[in-house]
């Protein structure tokens, strides 16, 4: 897992970067701004987080609540792809590399669900 983890570490650090660069070239709409900013950054925190769990099934769900965020920020990336037609290539981008991370952590869900194992 430690490999695996460590790109999944990389990817969602790269993807809050890129964010909050596409953030700043958006205007206007601070509520849906903060809203994908918020989404963005909390993927990587919480993976982050998740190597100070406090047992397998708190790493696990830690996990899970990274999953969610980067659910939601896919949704956020198609409006900014719809609302922002000059950045709806960059938004795209996003979350094509969003959806990445997605597959990486629900692979990894299942590995430790089906492993049992500590971090």
């Amino acid at each position: 897992m430690n490999n695996k983890k460590g790109k999944l570490k990389n990817a969602a650090i790269k993807l809050a970067v890129q964010a909050i660069h596409l953030y700043d070239e958006m205007h206007g709409k601070m509520f849906f701004k903060n809203q994908m900013a918020k989404s963005a950054t909390s993927i990587g925190a919480n993976i982050h987080e998740a190597d100070y769990a406090e047992s397998h099934d708190d790493f696990v769900h830690k996990l899970k609540i990274a999953l969610k965020e980067c659910h939601e920020f896919e949704f956020w990336m198609h409006i900014v792809s719809t609302s922002y037609p000059e950045l709806s290539e960059l938004a795209s981008k996003l979350r094509r590399e969003a959806g990445d991370i997605r597959y990486m952590l629900i692979s990894s869900i299942k590995t430790l669900n089906a492993s049992g194992n500590e971090k």
